[in-house]
Order: C-alpha cells, then structure tokens, then sequence
C-alpha cells in the first residue's frame, strides 16, 4: 500500500527498496490477495478511481501474481494456528510464499519477524530511526 497509496513516513523508503530491486535485476513477485487487499481499501474508502492505477503500478513491476487457493488457505490456517502474532492476511501472504519458495518479502510489517527463515526487507535494524 505504501507504494501506491497516499503520502506516508514509510512510502519514500518503500519506493527506494523497489527501485533497487528493480535495478539489480530481483524477479519480483506478490500473490493475489495483495490486489484483493487494493480492491477492499479503495473502495471501501470510496476512491474507486484510484483502483486502476494501483493495479497498473503493482502489475507493471512485478513478474508473477501468485494465486491463493484452498490449498493456500489452508496452510494459512496452520500458519495462524502456530503463529498467533501474524494477521490472517500475511499468514496468506507467507503460505502463498511457501508455496513457491519464496524467502524475502518487502514489508514494513513486523509480524514476518515471527516466521522462520522467511528475512523482513527492510529488516528492523536497517528502517530508519524517527527524528
């Protein structure tokens, strides 16, 4: 969201991970409940406007949209079940992850902190300090 969305202390930094990754050449990828997750926040806020664009900026950069299945679902399930901390939506997120071998994710969200072997970008030593 904070690529797409309105002004927030996180977007600078945010576009400055994906544009390094975009130089160095990264296969970047997201899942489908990510583009859910830009359908519910935009229209729920009435800004139904803003839904192409964001779909256009999220699928021009990345490479692969991964789908989220039963199957997804229910390894998020587990997931939720022996991680409390995450929300259900990243538990989604790290299934669909783990279902295609994917160990990095860009998200200011603390709770991946939780997940073995899966590393944070930014990790919480490199966010910057508030000021």
């Amino acid at each position: 969201m904070y690529l797409v969305g309105a002004d927030h202390p996180n977007k600078p930094e945010a576009v400055r991970l994906l544009a390094d990754m975009v130089a160095a050449g990264e296969r970047l990828v997201t899942d489908a409940e990510v583009l859910q997750e830009l359908l519910h926040r935009y229209h729920s806020s009435a800004r139904r406007d803003a839904i192409k664009p964001a779909f256009e900026a999220i699928l021009g950069v990345v490479d692969e949209v991964f789908p989220v299945d039963f199957e997804v679902v229910e390894r998020a399930r587990e997931i939720l079940l022996e991680r409390g901390q995450l929300s259900a939506r990243d538990a989604l997120h790290v299934a669909a992850m783990e279902r295609h071998g994917v160990r990095r994710v860009l998200s200011f969200d603390s709770g991946f902190d939780e997940v073995p072997d899966l590393t944070r970008i930014p990790a919480p030593q490199d966010r910057p300090q508030a000021k």
